[in-house]
């Protein structure tokens, strides 16, 4: 392997810039949910590139890069994207890397990251260019040898022509292939000819990630920088005064700022910081509702009670429905508010001069830092430029740009370069959470147990839309209400990962388990009547694909062995969300008396798997997510702080807590869809139901060991 591959990025690109008669092809990158990253200098690289958004180059070493709009915060990109690539440019995979690019919004689309949509949005993408690639480097084989393009075979980096025993790997002829005029439209290999797509490839920065070599923001340094921390105002209330003299007088203190809401130290290294900031004596005052969790459980329950709703969907006649009803369900469900809590607390470094700005650090929206840069000090967004390490986490934490906006104000007002560093603690009582929700559901049945009637309504703080209208099981019910009411809190919410149906899915799995349960039916075949109805007579609009559906319920009833052992209480959960299906079924057997939640089998259709070893850490993560909020994390607040503010208060599921994880996927023969975000939502549901067919007792609030029904269940989790 050359010396270019065991290089740092920053140096591999400086030789790659630098490569004489390098190969650049550009492809278009429309509508890509993600950002980019970092990329250093690639001047040379970019200037002769064509205007598309995202970069594959060839050097005449014959290593291969695709610069990447899209970041790495452990959803596996930076792996499955060269694999795509490499797979039509039939590359050597050792040769291939990914670098990720800087904010560029005139070379790049949508360099944003969020809602699973980095590999559906790329894939097709991803292929054209490596396929692109591949068709110029076989036409300057083809000239170089003058022989005819089509007897040209091209494997693992070597172009060769059989009947002439001629070869030679790519950097052979990338000078060639670089005077060539690219097709417009490249024929796509058939997917049952794939080599790389659908292997298990390790994570690429694995090495880096065991040895601790510099990938984070927090890892980042500059000579001569500042380091600083920030005192934020309870939600509700703006500073009135502060005595800063105790901070000051701490050594290795150089500065004390204010701006907003916050008042920073300024100091040399976090250590001083942190005791200095413990010094600052802040006084507050009202500046809109200082909300305590009492508050919102009298304000749901009025608003669910007299709300006026925003009427989302409406079949059929649903007041009709419900009178002429043999029998009607009817269940609330709640859920709390939740921190992002990555293991990598928020950080940005910020260095605000005359005329323009430099910004570095991990963000999932690194244009939305550059905008409230610009907002803040007037400097054109041209004159800011965006740097994005990799990211120890995100979940939609990282969306905000909060954080970021602290940098600059602070480097701005001591004019300097500063890095601001959160602590765990800040993290936690300075966050924007996942919003607290309540959901009632009501059903109405016939005297044969059929569902003739479903209403929905969603109460949310800061939500928007509390629903998700389309989702089953809309399309398979002929008379349906969805309505949505909002509540404008002071408290600062987020996109938390799997937005609203990380609750919602739990909540309507547990609900249609209530529904059965009344119409005397098997959970199973409950939604397989329904899915059929869908299927056969559907009624308005859905965003799911019955089949899809039917496929991944049936498969993870057989994968569970669902119903066929008395001795094992099974709970059923199946969720649509990010074009992914998920079906998830919880065992919990009866250990001298106690209930030991054993096992989850998980069923997911996401499409082609690219890389079975990223498939299947996602699939498990959101596993262990969903399960550990689900039954034990908790955020309240009083007088507008949180009152959890480190983890010996706020509860994370353990290692020992994690029971046997069985994945299987289902290729449905559709291309990749997301996946860092689906195996989540059906999690709660599948553990409340298995739950209740073991004790008889229904949980409609999370976390579980929170709840009344629960208290005196001593359910255990225990590994196979």
């Amino acid at each position: 392997m050359g010396t270019v591959t065991k290089a740092s990025r920053r140096d591999f690109l400086k030789i790659a810039g630098s490569s004489v008669g390098g190969l650049v092809i550009g492809f278009s990158w429309f509508s890509c949910d993600s950002p980019k990253m970092e990329v250093v200098s690639t001047e040379e690289i970019l200037a002769n590139a064509k205007s598309f958004n995202s970069f594959l180059s060839i050097s005449p070493s014959g290593d291969v890069v695709i610069y990447s709009p899209n970041p790495e915060l452990g959803q596996n990109i930076k792996t499955s994207f060269p694999m795509v690539v490499a797979e039509e440019l039939e590359a050597d995979w050792e040769k291939v890397r990914v670098v990720q690019a800087n904010l560029d919004v005139e070379k790049f689309d949508r360099q944003l990251t969020g809602g699973s949509g980095a590999m559906p949005h790329s894939w097709e993408r991803l292929r054209k260019a490596g396929a692109t690639a591949k068709f110029v480097l076989v036409a300057a084989a083809a000239k170089t040898w003058n022989v005819p393009a089509g007897e040209i075979t091209v494997e693992k980096g070597i172009i060769s022509h059989k009947s002439s025993g001629k070869s030679g790997h790519f950097g052979e002829f990338v000078t060639e292939a670089s005077t060539m005029t690219a097709p417009e439209e490249v024929t796509l290999k058939d997917k049952k000819d794939f080599r790389i797509i659908g292997t298990p490839v390790k994570n690429v920065d694995a090495m880096e990630m065991y040895t601790g070599k510099p990938l984070y923001g927090l890892d980042f340094y500059r000579v001569g920088m500042k380091h600083a921390m920030v005192q934020r105002a309870p939600f509700g209330k703006k500073i009135k005064s502060v005595d800063d003299a105790a901070a000051r007088a701490v050594s290795g203190i150089s500065d004390v700022v204010t701006f907003g809401t916050s008042v920073a130290v300024v100091g040399e290294s976090t250590w001083p910081l942190m005791k200095a900031k413990k010094l600052l004596k802040v006084e507050y005052e009202t500046d809109g509702a200082v909300e305590s969790t009492a508050d919102h459980d009298r304000i749901f329950a009025d608003l669910m009670a007299n709300g006026k709703a925003e009427v989302k969907r409406e079949d059929g006649d649903v007041n009709q429905s419900f009178k002429s009803a043999a029998k009607i369900v009817t269940a609330e469900y709640q859920c709390p508010f939740l921190a992002h809590s990555p293991m990598e607390p928020e950080n940005f470094f910020a260095h605000v001069q005359a005329d323009k700005i430099e910004l570095i650090g991990p963000t999932q929206t690194p244009d939305r830092a550059r905008s409230a840069a610009a907002e803040i000090t007037g400097i054109p967004k041209e004159n800011i430029t965006v740097e994005i390490t990799r990211l120890g986490g995100g979940f939609g934490r990282r969306l905000r740009a909060d954080y970021v906006e602290e940098a600059v104000h602070i480097s701005k007002a001591i004019n300097a370069p500063v890095k601001v560093s959160w602590s765990r603690e800040d993290e936690l009582t300075g966050g924007a959470y996942r919003p607290a929700v309540r959901y009632r559901f009501e059903a109405a049945l016939d005297a044969g147990g059929n569902m003739i009637g479903y209403k929905l309504r969603g109460v949310g703080m800061n939500t928007g839309n509390t629903t998700r209208e389309n989702n089953f099981p809309c399309g398979a019910v002929e008379n349906a209400l969805i309505e949505s009411i909002n509540y404008e809190s002071t408290i600062t919410t987020n996109a938390w990962r799997a937005p609203i149906t990380n609750f919602l899915a739990y909540a309507e799995q547990s609900f249609l388990d209530e529904v059965a349960l009344e119409a005397g039916k098997d959970p199973v075949q409950l939604r397989l009547e329904l899915y059929e109805k869908a299927k056969s007579n559907p009624i308005g609009k859905t965003d799911y694909n019955v089949n899809r559906m039917i496929a991944v319920t049936k498969e993870v009833a057989e994968k569970s062995n669902w119903g066929k052992n008395p001795n094992v209480k099974q709970g059923l959960s199946v969720y649509f969300s990010h074009r992914t299906y998920v079906a998830q079924v919880a065992d919990i057997e009866m250990d001298g008396g106690t209930p030991t939640l054993k096992k989850i089998t998980a069923v997911t259709d996401c499409g082609m798997v690219v890389n079975p070893i990223g498939a299947n850490h996602q699939v498990r993560g959101g596993i262990v997510d969903g399960m550990g909020h689900a039954m034990y994390t908790n955020l309240t607040f009083e007088n507008g702080v949180p009152k959890q503010k480190n983890y010996d208060s706020y509860r994370l599921i353990r290692l020992k807590e994690v029971p046997e994880i069985d994945t299987h996927f289902l290729d449905s023969g559709f291309d990749p869809t997301g996946l860092g975000e689906p195996a989540l939502p059906p999690t709660g549901g599948a553990i409340a139901n298995a739950i209740f067919a073991a004790t008889g007792r229904r949980l409609r609030s999370q976390p579980f060991i929170e709840q009344k029904e629960f208290s005196d269940i001593k359910l255990e989790i225990r590994r196979a």
